[in-house]
């Protein structure tokens, strides 16, 4: 049943003093010195935040707290897969999973658009495991042992274009997004794109790893874009484990893009490998209407000005999902769906979805540098949890701006990887709103007076959570970080709650 504007605002009126309860995260401050703005206990101690300054790498890799070290586990172009082909380039999006025999196994996204000829190391294409022999991209599968002594690489899926975000599922495998609307014929491409497709970690080339489940053997094989969910430019999904619902992020503009929710059919149990084999229109995908406490109709999320703004949500039907003639997000007649500029990356924790908007400039009602919005399922509303203003001098270190991909820490708050101007970062955010660096990209890829650093990406913790796993995009280096963690204050509940 809809949340009528007129419950929601009767709903805001009893709970707006208590909306700071749903979630974990408060505004994120920008400036270095926030940090210092932690409450003080009844002693006048402050509790630690953070792990201090970052201090340069010798190497010009990669800035990291005292005490912390990294290894390098894969690099584009030096590092080489099982098959003997080169590590490809542009490594994204990135889930973990227990191994066998106390390895770690990754799923890694190379966000390749376009023909192959484009890039010197696309994602090679091993027979059974591509999708269109024309696109670039795909995922790569790497199992780090115990100690990080031996890495293994080989091919999860190929022919896949702009793989972006995507989400790792409660059943074990990983959901890859192409974020791209190209169609058979354009940009040299054979199929169309702009799909979900499923990759299963387990499934290695010479036989599933054992403890695996027996749905894993050969799950990679024949690639099937899980058409149920959209063609769109796919960015990042997560599942609600407790109700099987997927929240889905679009990163577009003209017009703003959209997230969704894709409802499953009447009777459907999620598992390995049954996206795959749903009907191309199974269940329902639907694009969000907001309106504010008044029951005010709210066109973009760029409206919303201060942490703790509460929007209901209902869910519209979308008329074409595969997009045959008109885009998804172009489906819509203004005043009818709510829309917001790139949203990027999701993370499913305390009963709902985080959900991030990367920026907002002149496309947008308001500019802004960040938004981190949650999303409760159970009271169908949006909270404003995360707002950066807009950075005044992105090449000055010590401010953030643009975040991307996200994740929950398990010491307590999330972990952020920026995507924006200037110099980039990851750095870690609590309830509080304070935020804290963690590392910081030191390879320019441009010149001393000139310099460009390339945005941090797939940002995640191994399961034992020993060990921060983040990439640089370009030219496409995966890091393995460790040191002496340490839970943060008001460490955020990973169980579903909702």
């Amino acid at each position: 049943m809809p949340l009528t504007r007129r419950d929601f605002a009767k709903q805001s009126a009893y709970t707006s003093a208590g909306v700071a309860l749903v979630g974990t995260v408060g505004v994120l401050a920008t400036a270095p010195g926030a940090i210092a703005a932690e409450a003080a206990d009844e002693r006048g101690h402050r509790p630690p935040l953070g792990y201090g300054p970052l201090l340069p790498d010798p190497k010009g890799l990669l800035a990291l707290p005292a005490g912390f070290t990294y290894r390098v586990i894969t690099r584009s172009g030096e590092t080489t897969l099982e098959s003997g082909e080169p590590t490809p380039s542009n490594h994204d999006g990135t889930a973990t999973f227990d191994g066998p025999r106390g390895t770690t196994l990754l799923v890694n996204n190379h966000e390749l658009s376009g023909p192959r000829s484009k890039w010197p190391h696309p994602v090679p294409l091993v027979e059974g495991l591509v999708y269109d022999p024309a696109a670039s991209g795909g995922c790569t599968i790497v199992e780090v042992s115990r100690h990080g002594d031996h890495v293994s690489e080989w091919v999860g899926i190929a022919g896949t274009a702009t793989n972006c975000a995507g989400g790792r599922t409660p059943w074990g495998t990983w959901l890859t997004c192409e974020e791209t609307e190209e169609k058979a014929g354009q940009n040299g491409m054979t199929k169309d794109h702009g799909y979900v497709f499923e990759v299963d970690p387990y499934d290695h080339p010479r036989g599933h790893h054992a403890g695996a489940a027996a749905e894993s053997a050969a799950a990679n094989r024949n690639p099937k874009p899980i058409k149920a969910l959209g063609r769109y430019a796919h960015e990042a999904v997560v599942v609600d484990p407790r109700r099987g619902d997927l929240y889905l992020t679009e990163d577009a503009d003209k017009p703003n893009g959209l997230f969704y929710r894709w409802v499953p059919p009447h009777g459907f149990h999620h598992g390995r490998n049954k996206l795959r084999r749903l009907a191309d229109d199974a269940g329902v995908l639907q694009a969000p209407q907001c309106y504010d406490s008044g029951g005010r109709f709210v066109d973009d999320l760029s409206r919303a000005r201060k942490v703790g703004t509460v929007y209901g949500v209902d869910w519209i039907d979308v008329p074409d999902r595969d997009a045959k003639d008109v885009p998804v997000r172009k489906q819509f007649k203004d005043g009818r769906v709510t829309r917001a500029r790139k949203l990027e990356g999701m993370w499913w924790a305390d009963g709902g979805a985080y959900i991030v908007a990367s920026f907002a400039r002149n496309e947008s009602p308001v500019a802004h540098d960040g938004q981190v919005w949650f999303y409760n399922p159970r009271r169908r509303t949006l909270t404003l949890k995360v707002l950066l203003g807009v950075n005044q001098d992105p090449a000055k270190d010590g401010a953030f701006d643009g975040p991307d991909n996200i994740t929950v820490s398990p010491y307590g708050g999330l972990i952020i990887a920026e995507d924006g101007d200037g110099i980039q970062h990851l750095f870690g955010a609590t309830d509080k709103g304070e935020t804290y660096p963690i590392a910081r990209n030191e390879l320019n890829a441009g010149t001393a007076d000139k310099p460009s650093y390339s945005e941090f990406t797939g940002v995640v913790f191994s399961p034992d959570g020993d060990t921060l796993y983040a990439n640089i995009q370009v030219p496409g280096i995966m890091l393995a970080i460790t040191g002496p963690w340490r839970r943060q204050p008001h460490r955020p509940h990973q169980h579903d709650r909702g």
